[in-house]
């Protein structure tokens, strides 16, 4: 197979139908973790479900699991530049 060629992946229906009952499932966990009172990790907790979800969505409905590894460097630059711009403007109003 020649760089330029391509091969495409089908991920069936029932894949898909699992993926988004996880989805529905954690929604669900998100609304519930929001209805009781955890105190400061409340919001790890949401961030942490919110960061599953989207791998699930990265994955799966964006086909990046089985896409050329290349997108999944620029996914993490990007995420990395993120988390950089986060964590400096936390520093920059904790700190001022």
């Amino acid at each position: 197979m020649s760089s330029n060629e391509h091969t495409n992946h089908q991920i069936s229906y029932g894949t898909y139908v699992i993926v988004w009952l996880t989805l529905i499932g954690l929604t669900v966990l998100t609304v519930a973790i929001a209805g009781v009172n955890f105190g400061g990790i409340a919001l790890i907790l949401a961030m942490a479900i919110a960061a599953i979800k989207s791998t699930f969505v990265i994955s799966y409905f964006m086909h990046i699991k089985y896409d050329q590894k290349i997108f999944l460097v620029f996914i993490i630059t990007a995420l990395g530049s993120l988390a950089a711009i986060f964590f400096l403007t936390t520093f920059d109003v904790f700190f001022r």
